[in-house]
């Protein structure tokens, strides 16, 4: 029987040392670095790789380790949420402050403030992305997937840090499965009363499960959880594979039946993930665990003469 060792901390010790350091330790801990171990074989070896992202990831900071990650070729397929792209939108041209939760909510509305927990966002910021949706939005007579949508949208940013940018650069299909629950959604349907935009949902399921059916081995990292997750998951039920390799940080617990927190054992009852599949999920805070386990993994893979700290632009 294995003991555990008391995580010791030295004075300018890498991320890898300390992620190392604590997969001897018990709970949340150990957790991580066995998503570290999972994350490295995945990126190393020849797996499709799969990026779910869902929550205020990009309000909250961690957009560049997204786009980094796609131009760094570590992303083969994005799955995320409508809400996420707008602020990444929002980014290429305007910016995210930080605030406190504690803030007086009505006074802010009074001053053209809005909150995400410590985040704020100006209605200027708004205003500047409903005018250039108007903008960049395509009079498209032909019916696009989603997918293609999305493409159009990134090749019209010109921000190299943006995550459709990035995928756009990358040739990295991005899917919005819930694309009507966000501003973009709104913009699009505003858009659409005057010009030529029809969009079909649809069309966005043969093409991830296209990608699925492909893959010969395929693996997953799901931040958060909710519609992207499914989307993604769901999208190997109609192909005799299943996901070989699941990691999954989140906050939500599994006893409410909510999808997020649903552990990824459960899904290989659904037959999503392989039964021998290697698979952990990490409780905590994604803005937290996301970069850490990142950051460790690029470590390894640069020691390991498999990532250097360059990146196609």
């Amino acid at each position: 029987m294995e003991t555990v060792h008391q995580l010791k901390i030295e004075p300018g010790m890498s991320v890898d040392a300390l992620v190392r350091g604590m997969s001897q330790c018990g709970f949340g801990a150990r957790r991580l670095a066995e998503a570290v171990a999972i994350y490295e074989n995945m990126l190393s070896g020849d797996f499709a790789k799969f990026l779910t992202l869902s929550g205020a990831m990009v309000p909250a900071g961690m957009r560049s380790v997204v786009s980094d990650l796609i131009r760094r070729r570590h992303v083969d397929v994005l799955v995320i949420t409508g809400a996420n792209l707008v602020h990444d939108i929002i980014e290429s041209f305007g910016c995210h402050c930080l605030g406190t939760p504690e803030s007086d909510d009505a006074a802010l509305r009074e001053s053209g403030v809005s909150r995400i927990y410590d985040v704020f966002l100006r209605d200027e910021d708004f205003v500047g992305f409903e005018e250039l949706m108007q903008k960049i939005l395509p009079d498209e007579p032909k019916t696009m997937s989603g997918r293609e949508l999305m493409k159009h949208l990134g090749e019209q940013i010109s921000d190299p840090k943006s995550i459709l940018r990035s995928a756009y650069d990358a040739g990295i299909p991005v899917f919005c499965p819930a694309l009507p629950d966000s501003m973009i959604g709104l913009q699009a349907w505003m858009y659409s009363q005057t010009r030529h935009l029809s969009v079909d949902a649809f069309a966005d399921i043969k093409e991830i499960v296209d990608i699925c059916y492909e893959a010969e081995k395929a693996g997953i990292v799901i931040i958060g959880g909710g519609v992207p997750k499914n989307f993604a998951l769901q999208s190997m039920l109609v192909t005799p594979k299943s996901f070989d390799l699941a990691i999954q940080l989140t906050t939500d617990t599994p006893e409410n039946g909510g999808l997020s927190g649903a552990t990824l054992s459960e899904a290989i009852s659904w037959g999503k993930i392989s039964a021998d599949a290697k698979y952990v999920t990490v409780y905590g805070d994604a803005t937290i665990t996301f970069p850490m386990m990142v950051a460790a993994t690029l470590e390894r893979l640069e020691k390991k003469g498999q990532e250097t700290n360059e990146y196609s632009a």
